[in-house]
Protein backbone atom coordinates (compact mmCIF):
# COMPACT_ATOMS: atom_id res chain seq x y z
CA UNK A 1 0.00 0.00 0.00
CA UNK A 2 0.86 3.94 -1.12
CA UNK A 3 0.01 6.42 0.98
CA UNK A 4 0.84 9.74 0.45
CA UNK A 5 0.67 12.68 3.12
CA UNK A 6 1.15 16.16 1.65
CA UNK A 7 1.54 18.73 4.31
CA UNK A 8 2.85 22.67 4.10
CA UNK A 9 3.69 25.43 6.55
CA UNK A 10 5.18 23.78 10.05
CA UNK A 11 4.14 19.96 9.05
CA UNK A 12 1.81 20.24 12.19
CA UNK A 13 -0.69 18.14 10.79
CA UNK A 14 1.14 15.34 8.46
CA UNK A 15 3.62 14.92 11.51
CA UNK A 16 0.31 14.17 13.56
CA UNK A 17 -1.11 11.68 11.06
CA UNK A 18 2.30 9.85 11.05
CA UNK A 19 2.52 9.72 14.65
CA UNK A 20 -0.86 8.18 15.36
CA UNK A 21 -0.48 5.85 11.90
CA UNK A 22 2.82 4.11 13.23
CA UNK A 23 1.58 3.92 17.06
CA UNK A 24 -1.48 2.46 15.92
CA UNK A 25 0.30 -0.27 14.19
CA UNK A 26 0.34 0.95 10.51
CA UNK A 27 3.93 0.19 8.48
CA UNK A 28 6.00 3.53 8.31
CA UNK A 29 6.84 1.66 5.26
CA UNK A 30 3.38 2.84 3.68
CA UNK A 31 4.04 6.34 4.13
CA UNK A 32 5.56 8.82 1.63
CA UNK A 33 6.14 12.24 2.98
CA UNK A 34 5.70 15.44 0.90
CA UNK A 35 6.14 18.75 2.55
CA UNK A 36 5.41 22.00 0.15
CA UNK A 37 8.60 23.15 2.30
CA UNK A 38 11.81 22.08 4.19
CA UNK A 39 10.36 22.79 7.77
CA UNK A 40 7.20 20.71 7.08
CA UNK A 41 9.15 17.67 5.26
CA UNK A 42 11.27 18.04 8.26
CA UNK A 43 8.75 17.53 10.73
CA UNK A 44 6.91 14.51 8.93
CA UNK A 45 10.55 12.68 9.20
CA UNK A 46 10.53 13.45 13.28
CA UNK A 47 7.34 11.94 13.45
CA UNK A 48 8.55 9.11 11.61
CA UNK A 49 8.13 8.90 7.68
CA UNK A 50 11.40 6.90 6.67
CA UNK A 51 10.43 8.49 2.91
CA UNK A 52 9.97 11.94 2.07
CA UNK A 53 10.62 14.59 -0.44
CA UNK A 54 10.14 18.03 -0.70
CA UNK A 55 8.10 20.52 -3.56
CA UNK A 56 5.60 20.45 -6.53
CA UNK A 57 7.56 17.81 -8.10
CA UNK A 58 7.66 14.98 -5.36
CA UNK A 59 3.47 16.43 -5.25
CA UNK A 60 2.74 15.14 -8.67
CA UNK A 61 5.04 11.69 -9.07
CA UNK A 62 4.19 10.24 -5.57
CA UNK A 63 0.44 10.97 -6.03
CA UNK A 64 0.12 8.75 -9.43
CA UNK A 65 -0.10 5.26 -8.32
CA UNK A 66 -0.66 5.73 -4.82
CA UNK A 67 -3.53 4.26 -2.96
CA UNK A 68 -4.17 7.03 -0.21
CA UNK A 69 -3.58 10.70 -0.18
CA UNK A 70 -3.90 12.63 2.89
CA UNK A 71 -3.56 16.02 3.82
CA UNK A 72 -5.50 19.30 4.83
CA UNK A 73 -8.88 19.78 2.58
CA UNK A 74 -6.55 22.89 0.66
CA UNK A 75 -4.24 20.09 -1.27
CA UNK A 76 -6.97 19.97 -3.92
CA UNK A 77 -7.44 23.45 -4.03
CA UNK A 78 -4.55 26.03 -6.25
CA UNK A 79 -2.95 28.86 -4.15
CA UNK A 80 -4.30 27.28 -0.80
CA UNK A 81 -2.44 26.78 2.17
CA UNK A 82 -1.09 30.52 2.29
CA UNK A 83 -0.10 29.97 -1.58
CA UNK A 84 2.05 26.78 -1.27
CA UNK A 85 -0.17 24.53 -2.67
CA UNK A 86 0.71 25.09 -6.72
CA UNK A 87 -1.98 24.87 -9.24
CA UNK A 88 0.38 21.60 -10.65
CA UNK A 89 0.29 20.36 -7.03
CA UNK A 90 -3.56 20.98 -6.64
CA UNK A 91 -4.78 18.81 -10.22
CA UNK A 92 -2.28 16.24 -9.35
CA UNK A 93 -4.24 15.64 -6.11
CA UNK A 94 -7.41 16.32 -7.70
CA UNK A 95 -6.84 13.90 -10.35
CA UNK A 96 -5.08 11.05 -9.58
CA UNK A 97 -6.68 7.82 -8.65
CA UNK A 98 -5.90 7.24 -5.23
CA UNK A 99 -8.56 7.80 -2.41
CA UNK A 100 -8.60 11.10 -0.99
CA UNK A 101 -8.70 11.21 2.85
CA UNK A 102 -9.04 15.24 3.10
CA UNK A 103 -8.95 17.13 6.51
CA UNK A 104 -10.88 19.69 6.87
CA UNK A 105 -8.96 22.81 8.80
CA UNK A 106 -10.37 26.41 8.42
CA UNK A 107 -7.05 28.08 7.68
CA UNK A 108 -7.77 26.85 3.60
CA UNK A 109 -11.01 29.31 3.85
CA UNK A 110 -13.00 26.34 3.19
CA UNK A 111 -15.74 25.78 5.20
CA UNK A 112 -16.94 22.41 4.48
CA UNK A 113 -21.21 21.96 5.47
CA UNK A 114 -22.10 18.98 7.47
CA UNK A 115 -18.45 18.73 9.16
CA UNK A 116 -18.38 19.74 13.11
CA UNK A 117 -15.32 21.69 14.50
CA UNK A 118 -13.36 18.77 15.72
CA UNK A 119 -10.35 18.35 17.12
CA UNK A 120 -7.28 17.76 14.46
CA UNK A 121 -6.36 14.54 16.53
CA UNK A 122 -10.06 13.71 16.56
CA UNK A 123 -10.16 13.82 12.42
CA UNK A 124 -6.34 12.35 12.57
CA UNK A 125 -8.58 9.08 13.62
CA UNK A 126 -11.11 8.76 11.56
CA UNK A 127 -8.52 9.29 8.39
CA UNK A 128 -6.80 6.32 10.00
CA UNK A 129 -9.70 4.14 10.18
CA UNK A 130 -11.08 4.90 7.16
CA UNK A 131 -7.84 4.28 5.63
CA UNK A 132 -7.49 0.89 7.75
CA UNK A 133 -11.35 -0.13 6.58
CA UNK A 134 -10.77 0.39 2.95
CA UNK A 135 -7.21 -0.53 1.90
Amino acid sequence: MKIVVIDGQGGRMGSAFIDKWIKSGGDPKELIAVGTNAMATSAMMKAGAVKAATGENPVVVNTSGADFVVGPIGIIAADALLGEITPKMAQAVASCTAQKVLLPVNTCMFHVVGVSDSRLSDNIDEAISYILQNK
